[in-house]
């Protein structure tokens, strides 16, 4: 997040690593919202935070809000995912993101949505990112995300197009407001 982040004016606050959030949200929309918020209320300051993952059409969505919770690594949430899918001919999907940004009061003065579209692949394919990468290719640039360098993947991923939509949101709010 913080190279989304970069040239600002003021510090946001960052979720601290030791604060453990349960996501009871129904949707990323919900978790982004419940982390910024309570992050916010537990250290006084502004409050930055998301929740993403990735949602594949013929799934009905899922694993989305799960994504992370899939299996317990990268690769046995791919294999879960693979095999749910099966020879399912639609592979569409994308990865979603909504940021949201919390006052010191916890409460949320905006946030924005952002996702990219893509393909599911039969085998993984590519060495960098992480989670989903390797399997989710992107149609418009003839990759995976985990073959797409760091540059084009940030400027292409759901979370950097939340991060584009959230930018011109901030310009009314001030670390001192």
């Amino acid at each position: 997040m913080q190279h989304y982040l970069t040239g600002l004016p003021w510090q946001l606050q960052l979720m601290p690593p030791e604060l453990e959030i349960e996501e009871t949200g129904e949707t990323f929309l919900a978790n982004a919202c419940l982390k910024a918020s309570q992050v916010a209320q537990r250290t006084g300051q502004w409050a930055i935070a998301d929740d993403s993952g990735l949602e594949v059409e013929a799934l009905e969505g899922a694993p989305g809000i799960y994504s992370a919770r899939y299996g317990k690594t990268d690769a046995e949430r791919i294999q879960r995912l693979l095999d749910t899918l099966g020879s399912e001919l639609n592979r569409a999907a994308q990865f979603s993101c909504v940021i949201a940004l919390a006052r010191p009061d916890g409460s949320i003065a905006c946030h924005a949505q952002g996702s990219c579209p893509g393909e599911i692949l039969r085998a993984g394919r590519g060495e960098g990112g992480f989670g989903y990468d390797p399997i989710f290719y992107v149609p418009t640039e003839g990759k995976t995300f985990a073959e797409l360098s760091s540059d084009v993947k940030r400027r292409l991923s759901h979370r950097g197009v939340a991060f584009q939509a959230l930018l011109p949101q901030l310009q009314p709010f001030r670390a001192d407001s």
